[in-house]
């Protein structure tokens, strides 16, 4: 009896963990073809250890085994970037950034997106070529380029990076890593992606290679010929955009956690300064809500 538990106990466990690993791949991908796909070879990997588990069908097992391995193969091929990530963040030990969850100090404010924007703007008006990766949680490492640049480690303005972005500078060919409110370093070397080599530029396909391989991450790209403005995220390259376009996808994308909280205390300080004294009669207090009022509609108009 205690032995039919045990095994009862394994079988659980099992199916436990198959189905945690399960719910962390599917709440890993974003795509719709890619989970679709991810669908299918889970239903024959549990199709096939069914059948061996519980049905003696040795020609249905051999089978299922053989289209299980095509299907592993043919998904190492089409998934190759995404496999190596995993096992760089494996190898690294960053099981935070492949849980998805972001370390605070990576969350940028309101602040850092005008910055960005705003560098990004003069930047373009002087088709001057900029590349600037921000890092939103992905704990971006040295090993992760292929150069990792010069430590700059300052405080971001838009100054410094026009600055470290002039032609007649060593680092203006590299990208600037920017983390949080901090200028991390500067003249790194991205890994190139492999898509779109005819279409696009150096810059534009290290923006797409450093963001294919983390998805906590984004890289604003400015075009040294045109001047146009793009921005890379997940592998996929948004472009031509305008200051105003870049400035709505980085306050989508970095958020603004700082500033929700000080508009929540600036809220409640204000609710808390208008309550009425005890002391106050009731036609005081109308008057007070009718000033209100006239004040509101004021300036609504």
């Amino acid at each position: 009896m205690n032995f039919w538990g045990i095994i009862n106990l394994k079988l659980l466990l099992d199916v436990l963990f198959a189905v945690g690993f399960g719910l962390l791949l599917f709440s890993r991908v974003k795509e719709q073809r890619t989970l679709w796909l991810l669908r299918g070879y889970l239903f024959l990997v549990s199709s096939a250890w069914f059948i061996q588990r519980y049905a003696y069908l040795p020609l249905t097992s051999k089978l299922i085994d053989a289209v299980v391995l095509a299907c592993s193969l043919s998904l190492a091929i089409l998934w190759q970037g995404e496999l190596r990530r995993l096992m760089e963040l494996l190898g690294t030990g960053r099981l935070a950034v492949l849980l998805g969850n972001p370390p605070k100090e990576f969350r940028a404010t309101s602040t850092t997106i005008t910055q960005l924007v705003d560098t990004a703007g003069k930047l373009s008006q002087n088709r001057r070529g900029a590349l600037i990766v921000v890092d939103l949680g992905s704990d971006l490492r040295p090993e992760d380029f292929l150069y990792s640049g010069t430590n700059i480690e300052a405080q971001l303005s838009t100054d410094l990076l026009i600055n470290l972005f002039a032609t007649d500078t060593p680092l203006h060919d590299g990208a600037v890593l920017v983390k949080g409110n901090k200028i991390i370093s500067a003249g790194v070397i991205l890994p190139l992606s492999r898509q779109g080599i005819s279409r696009y530029g150096t810059r534009h396909l290290a923006a797409l290679g450093i963001t294919e391989r983390f998805d906590r991450c984004i890289c604003i790209v400015v075009s040294e010929e045109t001047g146009t403005l793009s921005l890379a995220n997940q592998g996929k390259l948004e472009r031509p955009i305008t200051s105003s376009r870049l400035q709505e996808l980085l306050a989508k994308l970095i958020g603004n956690q700082n500033t929700m909280g000080a508009n929540k205390a600036s809220l409640s300080k204000n609710v808390l300064s208008q309550k009425t004294d005890p002391g106050d009669n009731i036609s005081d207090i109308n008057k007070k809500e009718s000033e209100k009022s006239e004040i509101f509609i004021n300036k609504k108009d």
